[in-house]
């Protein structure tokens, strides 16, 4: 083989999931299919310099047909027809992937993406605690001594597992001496060790496929789809797929995203923070035009909101697809109940929204809310496991309507500068630690979040804007000034000096830099710094 490893992690399980029949599967899905992911990436850049310039973009012509034909994706398996609410959170470690399944929800997005940080020794351990799933045997023992064990299969929520972007690499195995694609990884170990074993109690294997920009990536995961599916004797269409339409160019094409995954789609998902973030980058060279309001006034019933997710019910509900609304990031906090009764309110009413826009139902990031956002949909679906029937017919939207940022509320502010700032730092301290999914001032933040923080403080020291709360105008210097005092605060927080010296400082250096305003710092994701800082002396894990 010409498939290597760096290391084995110190993981229970480790040496069964790095078999060399496993690792020969993920060196077949890299050789096969690599080199067509390096393509698709080098067409992204060359179609975001396009439309920077150009200061807009439109649905294809080229592909003007599929929009218009009648056809529809394969009918959902039984597990997948109700998805009223769906828990996400990381595969690692068990205690909150056994939390999640016993949450009550009907799904758990098992998330080896912007929930968890890439670490191998994350990676293999999700891997084996999604092994232990697939076979009901996963349970875990705190030092305390408290025992976590999973209920009957009936009451546990349907796994669907989401693997990273086409865009991150994995560092930890090699093929010929170079990285492999962090998603062949995830994809391949999980679907090597668990297809049959999932297909036979119609449990999958199901996926949560992130971060696309276009129809010829849907294309390429449907070849690897294929390609698995017929590597290992599972029947074609076994596989089923949900896309996160996270991306700006991808909501130009939705139907297309569907039509190339038609055997193995399964829906759509409204993800809100990678959708914002996805703006600023794709429009970054395209003047003032595109500048949002701080992202805490960013609401859903924003014109451009409401357009993207109308379109997206549309789309999938004529296709025969589900569509699944976004997510309730909120944490409740016992010791604030006024806060908590407030958030819950708030989550009750964009749940609502959702549920009679023709959403299918929506995620939730804390067990806590899975009962609201059951309840929510409950009310409207009744006996019915979703709302395919509510076809939409009255919803018409133009590209203008899906890039109509002028015309969101709210301001940009000082005080947002800080609070960007503060997420930013904060969250990627706390990812280089090795924890991808973190409650900071009662939200359940994760890269898609600190990724919108950093890009708008980017934009808004590029653009020149002038703050609203003090008439400043927001420069590279008020900012790192702004950065400053964010850090300064963190090192009080943080009773662990060493933590701080370990994480926080470097955090906050890669932060400085991502927001300088230059064209040259910016970086196409956070997570990809931040991944090469994992492997140097800066970070220790």
């Amino acid at each position: 083989m010409s498939i290597s490893l760096t290391h084995v992690p110190d993981v229970n399980g480790a040496q069964e999931v790095l078999s060399d029949e496993a690792l020969a599967f993920v060196e077949k899905l890299q050789h096969r299919f690599a080199a067509t992911r390096d393509e698709l990436l080098t067409a992204r850049e060359t179609a975001q310099k396009a439309a920077s310039e150009k200061g807009s973009i439109d649905f294809l012509p080229e592909t003007a047909e599929v929009r218009a034909g009648d056809w529809k994706v394969a009918e959902a398996p039984e597990k997948l027809r109700d998805r009223r609410v769906e828990i996400t959170g990381p595969a690692s470690p068990a205690k909150m992937a056994i939390n999640a399944l016993n949450s009550g929800a009907k799904v758990w997005l098992a998330d080896l993406e912007d929930a968890s940080t890439p670490t191998w020794h994350n990676v293999v351990d999700a891997l084996v605690n999604l092994g232990e799933v697939a076979r009901g045997t996963l349970s875990f023992r705190s030092p305390e001594g408290k025992e976590y064990n999973l209920r009957s299969d009936a009451d546990l929520a349907t796994v669907v597992v989401r693997p990273r972007g086409w865009h991150l690499p994995e560092a930890n195995v090699l093929v010929d001496g170079a990285p492999t694609v962090g998603a062949l990884v995830d994809f391949g170990l999980h679907f090597f060790h668990n297809a049959k074993e999932l297909a036979a109690k119609g449990d999958g294997p199901f996926y949560y496929l992130p971060k696309m920009e276009s129809h010829l990536e849907a294309r390429l995961w449907n070849d690897v789809f294929t390609f698995a599916q017929e590597e290992l004797g599972i029947e074609h269409g076994t596989i089923r797929a949900t896309v996160l339409i996270e991306t700006i160019p991808a909501a130009f094409e939705m139907d297309e995203i569907l039509y190339e995954l038609r055997d193995h789609a399964s829906g759509l998902n409204a993800g809100r923070w990678d959708y914002l973030f996805s703006i600023i980058k794709y429009f970054r060279s395209s003047g003032d035009k595109f500048i949002m309001p701080d992202r805490a006034d960013v609401a859903m019933t924003a014109p451009m909101m409401r357009a993207y997710t109308d379109l997206l019910v549309q789309t999938c509900h004529k296709r025969g697809a589900f569509a699944m609304g976004g997510m309730a990031a909120f944490i409740p906090n016992r010791r604030e109940p006024e806060t908590t009764e407030a958030a819950f309110k708030k989550v009750r009413a964009d749940k609502t929204r959702e549920a009679g826009d023709g959403f299918d139902g929506s995620w939730v990031a804390h067990p806590d809310l899975v009962e609201v956002c059951a309840e929510v949909f409950g009310s409207v679906l009744g006996d019915r496991p979703n709302q395919l029937d509510k076809q939409r017919p009255e919803v018409s939207v133009s590209a203008e309507d899906l890039l109509d940022v002028p015309s969101a509320p709210g301001q940009v502010t000082e005080k947002g500068v800080h609070a960007n700032l503060y997420v930013a730092v904060a969250y990627t301290a706390v990812w280089l630690s090795g924890n991808g999914a973190v409650a900071i001032h009662n939200l359940m933040e994760d890269a898609a979040t600190a990724e919108i923080s950093r890009s708008q403080v980017w934009q808004q020291i590029r653009n020149g804007v002038v703050a609203d709360d003090t008439g400043n105008t927001i420069t590279a210097e008020l900012v790192q000034a702004a950065l400053a005092e964010e850090i300064e605060r963190l090192r009080n927080e943080v009773a662990d000096q060493e933590v701080f010296e370990n994480y926080y400082v470097p955090a906050g250096e890669l932060i400085g830099r991502l927001v300088s305003g230059r064209d040259e710092d910016f970086e196409e994701f956070l997570t990809l710094p931040a991944y090469r800082l994992l492997s140097t002396e800066l970070v220790k894990r």
